[in-house]
C-alpha cells in the first residue's frame, strides 16, 4: 500500500501546477514516501491539461482525470476519493496557498495519534475581508449546529484515513462540510491543525457569493440527512400525526358542539377550516414520508460524471 495519495481538484491553475509538483515532490522525497498525486481537472479551460500530462513525463507519481465539463470541487473530490488508495489521504487546493511541508505531520496525526479525519486551520489568513469575515461566521454557525468543534471546516489541506474517503459521500456543494459527513458516518475522532496560508501566487480566487446562499442550504441538507436520511417516516410520521391529531381534536370538538349545544354554523367558524386543514396536512406528511422511505431504500448512485480523459488511472 501507499504511503499516501494526494487529491488536489483543480479548475484553470495552469500557472501554479509547475511550482506545486516539485513543491510536493521535494516534501515526499525528504519523507522517502511511496506516494501518488491525484490530480482532478474539473473542465478547466486553460492548458491546465496539457501541464498536467506534460508533468506526468517526468514524474510517475502523477496521475490525472479531466471532466469533460466543470461540476464544482465536490465533485471533483468524489472521484479522487475513489481512486485514492494510500494509507493516508491528504486532499489540498492546486492554488499554492496549502503549503505541502504540513504533510508529514498531518500524516504522522492520522497514523500516530489515532485521529480519523484531521483538518487544517488557517489562523493567520492573506485574503480579503470580504472573505475572512463571512468565513468566520460561516465556521462558528457550521459549528454550533453540527456539534463539530473546528475552526476552520473549509480549508482544503484535511488528512483522512483511507476508510473515511471511501465511506462518504461528497456531492453538490458538500465539499464544505466534510468534516460533518464524516461525524455522520460514525467517524468521530476529528481533530484539527493549525496550518499555514500563503498569499495567492498566481490566478484568481474562485470564492464566490453563490457560497452565501447555497452553503447554508446544504448545512441543512446534511443535517436532515444525517438524523433522517435512513428514517424519513420518523420525522415525517412524527410531524404528520401531529397534525392529524391536532385536526381530529378540533373535528371532534365541533361535531360534539354540534351534537351536544345545537351550533348549526360550524362550518362558517375558522376553527372548522382550521381543523380541516391540519388532516390534510398530517395526511400529506404521512405521504411524504413513505415516499421518503420508498426513495432511501431504492435510490442509484447520484455521483456520476462525464469524464473525458484519464492518465494514469485504472479506467475499470
Amino acid at each position: 500500500m501507499l504511503d499516501l495519495s494526494i487529491v488536489i481538484p483543480l479548475f484553470n491553475e495552469e500557472e501554479s501546477l509547475p511550482d506545486l509538483t516539485k513543491w510536493i515532490n521535494d516534501v515526499m522525497t525528504a519523507h522517502s514516501y511511496r506516494y501518488e498525486l491525484i490530480f482532478i481537472d474539473d473542465g478547466s479551460t486553460d492548458r491546465s491539461w496539457e501541464i498536467i500530462l506534460e508533468l506526468r513525463k517526468t514524474n510517475q507519481h502523477i496521475k490525472a482525470l479531466k471532466f469533460r465539463r466543470n461540476y464544482g470541487k465536490s465533485a471533483a473530490l468524489h472521484e479522487g476519493f475513489r481512486y485514492a488508495s494510500g494509507e493516508v489521504v491528504i486532499t489540498m487546493d492546486a492554488d499554492l496557498q496549502d503549503s505541502p511541508e504540513e504533510i508529514p505531520e498531518l500524516r504522522d496525526m492520522i497514523l500516530k495519534d489515532g485521529y480519523q479525519l484531521v483538518s487544517g486551520w488557517k489562523k493567520k489568513r492573506y485574503d480579503p475581508l470580504s472573505k475572512t469575515i463571512p468565513t468566520k461566521i460561516y465556521n462558528y454557525v457550521t459549528s454550533k449546529l453540527s456539534g463539530v468543534q473546528l475552526h476552520d471546516m473549509n480549508c482544503g489541506l484535511k488528512a483522512y484515513q483511507l476508510e473515511v474517503v471511501k465511506n462518504i459521500e461528497v456531492y453538490g456543494e458538500m465539499h464544505r462540510y466534510i468534516p460533518v459527513i464524516a461525524k455522520w458516518a460514525g467517524f468521530r475522532k476529528i481533530g484539527e491543525k493549525v496550518v499555514q496560508h500563503q498569499a495567492r501566487k498566481y490566478g484568481q480566487t474562485k470564492f464566490g457569493l453563490s457560497r452565501f446562499i447555497y452553503g447554508p442550504l446544504d448545512l441543512l441538507s446534511i443535517m436532515f440527512v444525517g438524523k433522517f436520511g435512513k428514517r424519513p417516516m420518523h420525522l415525517f410520521g412524527s410531524l404528520g400525526a401531529l397534525f392529524f391529531a391536532l385536526g381530529f381534536v378540533i373535528a371532534s370538538y365541533l361535531s360534539i358542539a354540534k351534537i351536544v349545544w345545537q351550533e348549526y354554523e360550524m362550518t362558517q367558524r375558522p376553527l372548522f377550516f382550521l381543523g380541516i386543514l391540519s388532516m390534510i396536512i398530517g395526511v400529506q406528511l404521512f405521504v411524504a414520508g413513505f415516499l421518503g422511505e420508498l426513495i432511501s431504500r431504492s435510490a442509484r448512485e447520484r455521483n456520476q460524471y462525464q469524464i473525458s480523459e484519464l492518465s494514469g488511472l485504472d479506467e475499470s
